[in-house]
């Protein structure tokens, strides 16, 4: 009889070869990951069938009447609570933009071979829930916790390792020490049990997930049923293994570095209508008024440049400022002077903190924080 392994379920972590196309695996990936539809950009708050979804195993089983969220480790007084004693304690709401670590990843190249985002894997949502530090007070944590480790409910295999899906954040940022615009980054961490008014939707983690503003998506944990407090920092594989930035010129095994807040990104809801095939889209003669979206995880985006030539010159465009709503993306304007032609049209946004926008790829192996400019193909005729 054949020996076999959970091992054998999966390959390890490559780039694609050149010339080589996306393959089934990934296509398969991509059918069950949807991303925003730029038009979408028009929505100051994405609806939930918008959102970008990203469900790294299967949508688990998780029910509102019998699920429970267990809090231990390192706490004074272990916790199990259902969903009505979580709505019964205090809750908040929070606009937040949620973006994937990975997004513009299939416009790199090499290509790192995994669910082939082009640039859409993002959204904003209206997140209602707990205060994550009210459920750790109400607990007790011990002066000797490091880290808050968070276990969803999703279990699979991945890289040859099976799990559960994990991460961690450091007590403080749990525990919502610096709770202002722009401070510790675990500001404002939820228990969210409602997206955008209503219960949450299966594939946005009901009935109970992690938000975490200002972090990409992999550190807002779905289906959420367990948090333990621990006194080293953690080391499982989605924590140490998978979301870290590791150059080409590092070593495979090297530890890179782990990905964390949002690299600041605008993005065009593309102007005109679209070729049903290439995308790309058309214009008339005359002044366009062009709109879309700026955020950062790093502070309020203070400029959004606009280039219609490619990005050899730019101009600056018009931004909102964030206003009530500090984890939110802003909407920037401008209006281009459409000529007949072919032309592509970039955006590029600006931090409060001096990030900005690489004009040339950004590469890693993971294909993480790949925040290189937008570029749109125009027809004007």
């Amino acid at each position: 009889m054949e020996q076999v392994s959970v091992q054998d379920a999966s390959a390890p972590a490559r780039t694609a070869a050149a010339g080589e196309g996306i393959s089934r695996e990934e296509l398969a990936l991509a059918a069950r990951n949807h991303g925003l539809p730029l038009e979408a950009l028009r929505y100051e708050v994405t609806p939930p069938g918008l959102h970008y979804v990203l469900v790294h195993y299967d949508i688990p089983a998780a029910g509102p009447d019998d699920w429970r969220l267990a809090v231990r480790g390192l706490v004074r007084t272990p916790l199990s609570l259902d969903l009505a004693a979580l709505r019964a304690l205090p809750s908040v709401t929070h606009r937040v933009t949620m973006e994937c670590a990975g997004n513009g990843r299939a416009l790199l190249s090499p290509r790192p071979v995994s669910q082939p985002w082009l640039t859409g894997a993002v959204g904003t949502a209206d997140w209602t829930g707990v205060p994550l530090h009210l459920v750790l007070a109400e607990a007790g944590v011990r002066p000797e916790a490091v880290e808050a480790v968070f276990t969803g409910a999703d279990h699979g295999v991945e890289r040859g390792v099976e799990q559960d899906y994990r991460r961690s954040l450091p007590v403080g940022a749990a525990a919502g020490e610096g709770s202002g615009e722009g401070s510790g980054e675990g500001s404002g961490v939820l228990l969210a049990h409602t997206m955008n008014g209503r219960p949450l939707p299966p594939q946005h983690g009901s009935p109970l997930r992690l938000v975490v503003p200002g972090w990409y998506g992999m550190a807002h944990v779905k289906w959420l049923r367990e948090i333990t407090l621990v006194d080293a920092p953690f080391t499982g594989f989605q924590q140490s293994v998978a979301y870290r930035y590791r150059r080409a010129d590092e070593a495979p095994d090297s530890p890179g570095e782990p990905v964390t807040r949002i690299e600041p990104r605008a993005l065009m809801a593309p102007p005109g209508f679209p070729d049903f095939m290439s995308r790309t889209r058309v214009v008339h003669p005359g002044p366009v008024r062009l709109h879309g979206r700026a955020w950062s995880g790093y502070g309020p985006v203070v400029r959004v440049d606009f280039s219609g030539d490619g990005g050899r010159t730019w101009t600056e465009a018009a931004v909102e400022p964030r206003g009530p709503h500090p984890w939110a993306w802003q909407a920037w304007t401008c209006v281009w002077e459409a000529v007949p032609g072919r032309h592509t049209l970039s955006v590029r946004a600006t931090d409060g903190e001096g990030r900005t926008q690489p004009l040339e790829q950004p590469w890693n192996r993971g294909g993480f924080g790949n925040n290189l400019v937008q570029r749109v193909p125009v027809l004007c005729c």
